[in-house]
């Protein structure tokens, strides 16, 4: 029972952190904001990996 639980917690923290040191995640965040890698990477090294405040920074600098 306890593996269900960290699955859960591991999807809940992988869907508000861009880890882009995982080629997995990169693909779902590039593919999820619409920009490329290096953009994706330029944010994260702006902000932080907080999805949220990734989607900020892409918001205010790159997506129209």
């Amino acid at each position: 029972m306890s593996h269900d639980n960290r699955s859960v917690d591991a999807d809940s923290h992988a869907r508000t952190q861009v880890n882009v040191n995982d080629a997995d995640d990169v693909r779902y965040w590039t593919e999820r904001f619409g920009v490329e890698e290096g953009v994706l990477r330029h944010a994260v090294d702006q902000v932080g990996p907080s999805a949220e405040a990734v989607a900020r920074q892409l918001e205010k600098n790159w997506l129209p």
